[in-house]
């Protein structure tokens, strides 16, 4: 059966340009390729999930423009539940971003109808509760993330964050946390220390569970009995690194759901954000469980 997942945040068009080397400030670069693909981290992190074989429900909002449109029926188009997916008026949040030939990026997020997501509304919670696990990200106002944080742990459910973009966390939203997912970067800004181990050591001070994101390096992970798991990553030659963290947590946490071992779920995560880096795009670079299979028998 399959393990089920909430994902509460954000939905954007990611408006993509390619080029050779990303413009400094005051210069203009000419782009060589152009795509409008359906993200934002809420979105991205649905998808993710539910191409690793979870059955996902999507909580956010998007406008009432094509953007909107778009979003929703990619998001369906994967198999993911749109019923807690409103709509409602002025415009679809975008990202713009800008992707060099080393696969490094910049982004812009404008968050649209993402900035109405404040909040529970009617049948929210029960999406939540009827869940496994919860997925946050910080695309949204923090009003919405204490609210969805809130109703996971009042219903039992495992609360996963991932702290992008990193801005300080109240104690009422990381008291409510179970497994904190930052980036080797967000890692440092939230513990003041950009040693990996040692930022891991204090972020467990705040939540249960962490899992630091090291790149092509692996990740790490460490929980408050002291269990210490580092698993190293898999370099390729990556074409875009724009899903990668979100293509790593949908994976992980779908693997988590169906009790794979701290081990194995973070080398299938990893084998995941492998496989998408090689692909432009973001949700349309997200790898089926299929090919993340597929690509670690070959390592």
């Amino acid at each position: 059966m399959k393990t089920t997942v909430a994902v509460f945040g954000s939905c954007n068009m990611d408006l993509v340009a390619y080029v050779g080397t990303a413009p400094k400030r005051g210069e203009t670069v000419l782009g060589r390729e152009f795509h409008t693909v359906p993200g934002g981290k809420g979105a991205n992190q649905a998808i993710a999930a539910a191409k690793a074989g979870a059955a996902v429900r999507m909580i956010g909002a998007v406008g009432e423009d094509d953007f909107g449109t778009q979003i929703r029926e990619t998001l369906r188009r994967s198999t993911v539940d749109v019923m807690g997916l409103r709509t409602v008026p002025g415009r679809s949040g975008t990202a713009h971003i800008v992707v060099d030939d080393e696969g490094d990026n910049s982004i812009v997020a404008v968050p649209g109808a993402n900035e109405t997501v404040d909040g529970l509304v009617d049948g929210d919670e029960e999406l939540i509760a009827g869940s496994r696990s919860l997925l946050l990200q910080l695309e949204i106002p923090l009003a919405g993330v204490a609210a969805a944080a809130a109703a996971g742990r009042r219903n039992g459910v495992r609360v996963v964050l991932t702290p992008a973009p990193a801005v300080p966390l109240p104690a009422d939203i990381l008291s409510k946390v179970d497994l904190l997912v930052p980036n080797e970067h967000e890692a440092a800004i939230l513990a003041g220390d950009d040693d990996p181990h040692r930022a891991l050591a204090a972020l467990l001070q705040l939540v249960p569970e962490v899992v630091i994101t090291l790149g092509d390096r692996g990740s790490l992970y460490g929980n408050r009995d002291g269990v210490r798991v580092e698993v190293p990553g898999f370099p390729v030659d990556a074409v875009d690194t724009t899903a990668a963290g979100d293509t790593f947590l949908g994976v992980l946490s779908t693997a988590m759901g169906e009790d794979a071992g701290v081990p194995e779920a973070l080398r299938l995560a990893s084998a995941g954000a492998a496989v998408s880096v090689q692909r432009s795009g973001a949700s349309s670079s997200m790898p089926t469980r299929q090919e993340i299979t597929d690509f670690l028998a070959t390592r």
